[in-house]
């Protein structure tokens, strides 16, 4: 039952330490940093924990006393690219199922092509085997956008195009306070 009560974990500036995935921690690691004060609890849930001789709150929102600096430089992985390209086919704008992507070489690399931010982009897996072996060129097929290496910045911004299935009332202030307003 506890369970369910994850904490939003947000750095010392009070901005999540990432979007997406969204940063939790679980209501034990929640408490221990609590008791090892490492962190402020900034809003709570209803539910309460209670040994023989203590009860408290579960915090749903808590931030880190000590800033912690997101590389400025992010991961080179599978889940980066997709996040960077927005979980979509950069030849033919699909939005499908995450299992249904991969990514592709722009420059094959059977013709010198490397594994790197800058050759690869997402794609599904049948704009993948059209464009197969050839250059954008010889395929007709040229990527949405450049591949380019994205900063930790931009990865964090396009992930708050996708949030999580669980989303407490509690943390919507803290996700989206830097967002423009309504007029």
């Amino acid at each position: 039952m506890a369970d369910s009560y994850p904490a939003l974990v947000l750095n010392a500036d009070f901005r999540p330490l990432s979007y997406f995935p969204l940063s939790l921690w679980s209501w034990q690691d929640t408490i221990k940093a609590v008791f090892l004060d490492r962190v402020n609890i900034l809003a709570n849930y209803e539910h309460k924990v209670h040994s023989p001789s203590f009860e408290m709150q579960l915090p749903s929102v808590i931030s880190l006393k000590e800033y912690v600096h997101l590389d400025r430089r992010p991961a080179f992985t599978r889940f980066n690219v997709f996040l960077r390209d927005r979980f979509g086919c950069q030849y033919c704008g699909d939005r499908g199922r995450t299992e249904d992507l991969t990514f592709d070489h722009v420059i094959p690399r059977s013709r010198g092509g490397r594994t790197t931010w800058d050759n690869i982009v997402t794609a599904c897996q049948g704009c993948n085997l059209v464009k197969g072996n050839r250059l954008p060129r010889e395929a007709g097929m040229f990527p949405a956008n450049a591949p380019r290496q994205p900063s930790t910045w931009q990865l964090q911004e396009n992930g708050r195009a996708f949030p999580p299935n669980f989303l407490h009332e509690s943390w919507s202030d803290f996700l989206y306070w830097d967002s423009e307003l309504e007029s």
